[in-house]
């Protein structure tokens, strides 16, 4: 049996939090067996499966083919197992390649640098063995990416298919502050149960990425169909089964493309400079016809169709205030998963008033963590408040923040009837929007732990809760009530 047409295991990677969405992506392109873990997705198939989900999988970020697998104790076991695979299947004396490394739980192997440097010599003097000649090393643009993951002393080797990271689909021309990545964007879309047939309105759009990856999923475009990938560069790509099957998937995916989207999309925004973004950005997509830009401010928008889907990320605090970091996080998850490219080291309930307070945040009454109050200035001499600039500042960005939020959830209220997806960075959010969410999922938008929430109008308008009271209203935890995810 060929390599091409051999059974292989893969591992998809994806961002912390969109594990079950990519699962579902996966077992869409009729993949059995897709098994969900911390950072990403484990299947196995020929490398034509691999190939189509690198092609097809919105969510992933790489997609990566398992090669080898053994025990590492320290750096001489590393260098054997690492030595032992057949590279010849995979590379040329002409290949050029990289090795990036992930290690933990491994005493004797404490730097990823070293690690990887042990593999990279494993792998060239196994090829001089075995060719005559060794391949060259470009750590920038590889033929072939190898990832080394070692947890608790397992090593697994991997090659890296997709090359560039996946969630770049080539059509971001153009950028604004904070842009969501493509990835996060379609998990989303997807685990907020965003309907390709309705209506589709993003009143803060930023660099448009979520109308965008709305429309190209509408019209079932594949978002891998205009890059090209590493693979292509691997010299089994060159071989007939390979090529052909690529040739298959590409005709296959071309001819799935609609011609326009199904239902409206509006992709709006306060300033005319991000709307020009977006556009841009959704002409060199090839969506540009599919989505309407319109410059409106989000507090005074209404709907013009009876139903549909509000979907926005609107600032969290770290873009309305220009804060570089935020205090209260939770350090990085111990023991990655391979290729992972997204850790979590700030938490989304201790946010935006810790700032200000330097306190540790309080424990909610149903468990969770709420939001510290902002710190109360100290007293001059007569009694009177003397506030820092660090104190005053904070707390004046945090009025805005809430005026805003406000301005959104009475705008939001006139959408009777439609879903509301909202990626919130903040627990600010929830107080104001003042309904329990029907889906409230955590996520990871790089370092920052977000929540998605989507909240259900129901036709009538009912079921909104009272308005918070007091500071203590204020800071209950974020998306209480709702189901987990």
């Amino acid at each position: 049996m060929s390599l091409a047409a051999g059974q292989h295991r893969f591992f998809a990677t994806c961002a912390r939090g969109t594990e079950g969405a990519l699962r579902r992506e996966i077992a869409a392109l009729r993949i059995a067996g897709a098994r969900g873990d911390m950072g990403g997705v484990w299947f196995e198939g020929p490398l034509e499966m691999g190939l189509a989900v690198c092609l097809h999988a919105r969510v992933a970020m790489r997609v990566l083919l398992e090669v080898g697998r053994f025990v590492a104790n320290d750096a001489d076991s590393l260098y054997t197992g690492a030595r032992a695979v057949d590279w010849k299947n995979w590379m040329t004396s002409r290949t050029t390649l990289s090795v990036s490394a992930d290690v933990s739980d491994v005493p004797a192997l404490r730097h990823s640098g070293f690690a990887a440097l042990k593999v990279k010599d494993a792998v060239v003097d196994a090829l001089r063995d075995a060719l005559g000649a060794r391949p060259d090393v470009n750590p920038r643009n590889p033929d072939v990416a190898i990832r080394l993951h070692v947890q608790k002393s397992e090593a697994r080797l991997f090659l890296d298919l997709a090359g560039e990271p996946l969630h770049r689909r080539g059509y971001r021309v153009a950028m604004t502050e904070a842009p969501l990545k493509e990835s996060l964007a379609a998990a989303v879309l997807s685990l907020g149960r965003v309907d390709h047939d309705l209506a589709f309105v993003d009143p803060m759009c930023g660099s448009g990425t979520l109308a965008i990856e709305h429309a190209l999923a509408a019209r079932r475009i594949a978002p891998g169909l205009s890059r090209r990938f590493g693979f292509q560069r691997w010299p089994i790509a060159k071989s007939d089964v390979v090529r052909r099957a690529w040739d298959r998937l590409i005709a296959a995916a071309r001819a799935d493309v609609l011609p326009r989207a199904p239902a409206p999309i509006v992709c709006s925004e306060r300033f005319s400079a991000a709307v020009e973004t977006a556009r841009k950005n959704a002409a060199a997509a090839g969506v540009e016809r599919d989505l309407t830009f319109e410059v409106a401010d989000v507090r005074e928008i209404s709907p013009r169709w009876p139903a549909g889907n509000l979907v926005t990320n609107p600032p969290y605090g770290e873009r309305l205030m220009g804060e570089g970091t935020s205090t209260g996080g939770a350090p990085s998850s111990p023991g990655p998963r391979p290729g992972q490219d997204e850790r979590a080291s700030s938490s989304y309930s201790g946010r935006t008033r810790a700032v200000a307070s330097g306190s540790r945040p309080a424990r909610a009454p149903d468990g969770g963590t709420s939001l510290p109050p902002t710190r109360a200035p100290a007293l001059r001499p007569d009694g009177s408040p003397a506030w820092d600039a660090a104190t005053r500042d904070a707390h004046v960005q945090e009025l805005k923040l809430l005026g805003l939020y406000r301005g959104m959830s009475e705008a939001f209220e006139r959408f009777r009837g439609w879903g509301i997806v909202v990626l919130s960075g903040n627990p600010l959010w929830t107080d104001e929007m003042r309904r329990r969410p029907a889906i409230s999922h955590r996520l990871f938008n790089g370092a920052l732990e977000i929540r998605l929430l989507r909240y259900d109008i129901p036709p009538d308008g009912g079921g909104r809760l009272p308005s918070p009271s007091d500071e203590g209203r204020r800071s209950r935890s974020p998306g209480r009530g709702a189901p987990r995810r």
